[in-house]
């Protein structure tokens, strides 16, 4: 299993942008439940399905105004 926390900017606490909100919709439609937390979000899941996932998510939140993304992966 591995976790993967993102954080995407600009940030607006409580107010998350298209930018934002794509990312999220990636990994949503993929199945993966997102842990929206007050400064950045979460999924955690198999590595076969997190990690390719992770470039569709940066690139679709790039596309939608996403001016930097910080992204952290662990294995749990």
């Amino acid at each position: 299993m591995v976790t993967a926390e993102f954080t995407v900017e600009p940030f607006v606490e409580g107010l998350p942008g298209p930018h934002v909100q794509a990312a999220i919709q990636i990994a949503e439609d993929e199945g993966l439940k997102v842990e929206i937390g007050p400064f950045g979000n979460s999924i955690t899941g198999d590595p076969n399905v997190i990690l390719p996932l992770i470039g569709s998510m940066l690139s679709a939140a790039i596309d939608n105004g996403a001016t930097r993304i910080s992204l952290q992966v662990t294995q749990v």
